[in-house]
């Protein structure tokens, strides 16, 4: 096979991607597996030969495009070797970890490689195993976003892990992530041949060309809708990035807690935890000073676009949306209802496959052109902000538990912020990537998400608790029937005592 022969080019998206990406090369996606026990390095480079490896994209290098009208391609890497891409690490020593804090120091090292570029000669993955992390150990796996979005890298995470702890390393768990659909190649004449067979079938059903053109009047709409939307107010979070990022993140969240609060106020776990950040930025913005009245904020929410079983297929498939963050709003649970309406408005809207047809469309202007057209798009946004739901089920590696799972997704755009949110074994973490010259505290915005959600929980319990009208019709029929009891000299029926509650 000719070196011509074993190649493949990026799909348009991913190129994109990566073509915007050329100035800083710090689009990946960082991620943390914190395992309960320790695990041998021989065991964890076993389980990436046996498994990860089998997925060819992950023994492929990114080739530049040579030309005008040309695209980035993979090709395979002759020289690769997996001593490049799985490491060993051990934590910088500091006060906390000596303390017994060693959360401390493994944020430090989080932070230095989500600040450190990935090597474009080589494939664009690593794994960094620290051996001692508390009880256990932890893994850091970074992945260049040209590879995947985030919903297929959880895929490929998987795939190295079992659903029990009797599993040989070597031997395959989950089915691993396939690679990305094969690029067609569309000359002109197929083009032509392809865009006249839809044009008879358009033909012989007006009312589907009537709708197509209906839809594409809507997107066009929605896409320049963004496009005309005022930039975001200049806030701590706007201004001139530098390469060091700073990471942090949350404690664990009962799944079951955010759910109850959905269900005591009105809205889906997202709303509940996009109110709950939106709270904590307003929080952030006032310890600092600023004002938050009558500011305006934006996250760019990717929305995933993939049809039903392809969730594992590598490569990007996702639209964006640009949601409005409350952050004026002082009221957690007015600002829980705003962010829900919102919501609803962007389901309803054609944002995402906008976005995602012109990214489609962008990928074939020069680099410099992308940066540009990129950088007009997020300047209408503060932050970019992700939720991924992992499996429910506790996974292993290597034999040992996965504890927890964090991740954090890669900025870009100019965007100082980025906000992810991942489920795993019935707990929810949030993590928070920012620019370290802009925000070089992001913990404080954490903990202000855990005293938001604190309080939306509590709120909700109090929902809960407070006898509603149906509460108060039942409690009413039952004093009737004591009374009614007593007035016949009888005793009273168990059956129809009204129920006691707790004071609130």
């Amino acid at each position: 096979m000719t070196r011509s022969e074993n190649r493949e080019a990026l799909g348009r998206m991913d190129a994109a991607l990566l073509e915007v990406d050329i100035p800083t090369n710090l689009m990946v996606i960082t991620g943390v597996m914190i395992l309960a026990a320790p695990i041998r390095f021989d065991d964890l480079r076993a389980v990436i030969e046996g498994r990860l490896l089998r997925i060819r994209r992950f023994r492929q290098r990114v080739v530049p495009a040579e030309g005008l009208f040309s695209t980035p391609c993979w090709e395979d890497d002759a020289d690769f070797d997996l001593d490049n891409h799985l490491h060993r690490a051990v934590l910088p020593l500091s006060g906390d970890q000596a303390a017994g804090l060693p959360q401390s120091a493994l944020q430090d090292l989080v932070s230095q490689l989500a600040s450190t570029p990935l090597d474009r000669s080589r494939p664009l993955w690593e794994f960094h195993l620290v051996e001692s992390y508390g009880e256990g150990c932890a893994l850091i796996c970074r992945f260049h976003h040209c590879i995947g979005d985030g919903v297929s890298l959880i895929h490929v995470l998987l795939s190295i892990t079992d659903s029990g702890p009797g599993v040989n390393p070597a031997t395959r768990g989950v089915e691993p992530a396939p690679e990305s659909a094969p690029v067609v190649s569309t000359g002109r004449k197929r083009l032509a041949r392809v865009l006249a067979r839809k044009g008879l079938s358009l033909a012989a059903h007006p009312s589907r060309l009537r709708h197509l053109v209906v839809v594409g009047r809507q997107a066009t709409a929605a896409l320049g809708g963004i496009v005309l939307e005022s930039p975001d107010s200049q806030t701590a979070f706007k201004g001139t990035l530098g390469t060091r990022k700073r990471v942090a993140w949350s404690d664990p969240i009962p799944l079951d807690s955010v759910k109850a609060i959905g269900k005591a106020m009105g809205g889906t776990v997202n709303d509940v935890l996009v109110a709950a950040v939106s709270g904590a930025l307003r929080c952030y913005l006032q310890e600092r000073g600023e004002s938050t009245e009558g500011i305006g904020l934006h996250a760019a929410i990717p929305v995933n676009l993939r049809a039903a079983g392809t969730e594992g297929q590598l490569g990007n498939q996702a639209g964006t949306v640009f949601l409005s963050l409350p952050v004026d709003v002082a009221d957690p649970v007015r600002r829980l209802h705003t962010v829900r309406r919102s919501m609803d408005g962007l389901k309803r809207s054609l944002e995402a496959p906008a976005t995602f047809a012109a990214v489609q469309v962008l990928s074939l202007a020069p680099p410099r052109v992308q940066r540009t057209v990129v950088g007009l798009l997020t300047a209408r946004a503060t932050a970019i902000m992700t939720n991924v739901a992992g499996p429910q089920e506790p996974r292993y590696l290597a034999g040992a538990r996965l504890d927890s799972v964090l991740a954090w997704v890669p900025k870009t755009g100019g965007l100082a912020l980025g906000v992810s949110i991942l489920s795993y074994a019935g707990q929810v973490r949030l993590g928070v990537i920012a620019d370290q010259g802009l925000v070089p505290d992001p913990e404080a915005i954490v903990t202000g998400f855990q005293a938001e959600f604190d309080e939306l929980l509590a709120l909700a319990q109090e929902v809960q608790t407070t006898p509603t009208m149906q509460d108060l019709v039942g409690m009413l029929d039952g004093a009737l029937a004591v009374l009614e009891s007593i007035e016949m000299g009888g005793a009273a029926d168990p059956d129809h005592l009204p129920e006691q509650r707790a004071s609130t």
